[in-house]
């Protein structure tokens, strides 16, 4: 019997490597790697999917919406908490609601993709 297909990798491509570098490790807590491909940086995961951030691949100022139709979950934490400690240095695409997974916030990060923000326990 075959394993099933798996999620093994996600990337975002973005216009500023550092502006966003940035953004996903200071406002959303990841942690890079040690060793990231040029042009890109990869962050830690305890386990699941890989994610990272890269340099463009394609021309990005051609797309009228940066991920329109892909959505982009990450466990956060107390939700309250995180807009607490970062709620100025946000932008906010839909606030903190109930869904049948759970309380989530919608952000953009510095490209503008929106960025779900799933609750994974309270404080």
């Amino acid at each position: 019997m075959t394993n099933p297909t798996q999620l093994s990798f996600v990337s975002l491509q973005v216009t500023d490597l550092e502006a966003s570098g940035k953004f996903y490790t200071e406002i959303l807590g990841f942690k890079p790697v040690l060793k990231s491909p040029p042009d890109a940086i990869v962050f830690e995961q305890k386990n699941g999917a890989a994610f990272a951030i890269r340099k463009p691949m394609i021309e990005l100022s051609k797309a009228n919406l940066l991920g329109w139709g892909v959505a982009v979950w990450f466990g956060i934490g107390n939700l309250d908490t995180f807009l607490e400690k970062n709620g100025d240095k946000i932008s906010i695409v839909k606030d903190i609601h109930p869904t049948p997974f759970g309380r989530i916030l919608v952000v953009a990060d510095p490209d503008g993709y929106a960025i779900t923000l799933q609750e994974t326990r309270e404080d």
